[in-house]
């Protein structure tokens, strides 16, 4: 937790090797925390691949199935920019900061 808001705090390389921890974190934050908002922290990621971007896509849908949503939280630019270009910043709401 960061203040009140559910935070899943995320760091390295999100890539094959790395899949399964950040789904099986994302799931367990989403279904401990369902009906609130929660938020993915990805300031500390190096590396982003393109099923990673799917593991973040599912968990906002998973949270949103049980009556809550998910946040990215994300400063960096280059990241920041995939997001966009791929579309995922169309359908998670990517943040600057944990606070609104």
């Amino acid at each position: 937790m960061v203040g009140d808001l559910p935070t899943l705090i995320v760091s390295g390389e999100i890539d094959l090797g790395s899949l399964p921890l950040l789904s099986d974190a994302a799931a367990r934050l989403v279904s401990e925390h369902a009906g609130a908002t929660i938020a993915i922290d990805l300031d500390g990621v190096t590396v982003l691949d393109d099923a990673g971007l799917g593991i973040l896509l599912g968990a906002a849908a998973r949270a949103r199935d049980l009556d809550g949503d998910l946040v990215l939280v994300c400063t960096t630019p280059r990241l920041r920019d995939r997001f966009h270009r791929s579309g995922l910043a169309r359908a998670i709401e990517v943040r600057d900061r944990l606070s609104p």
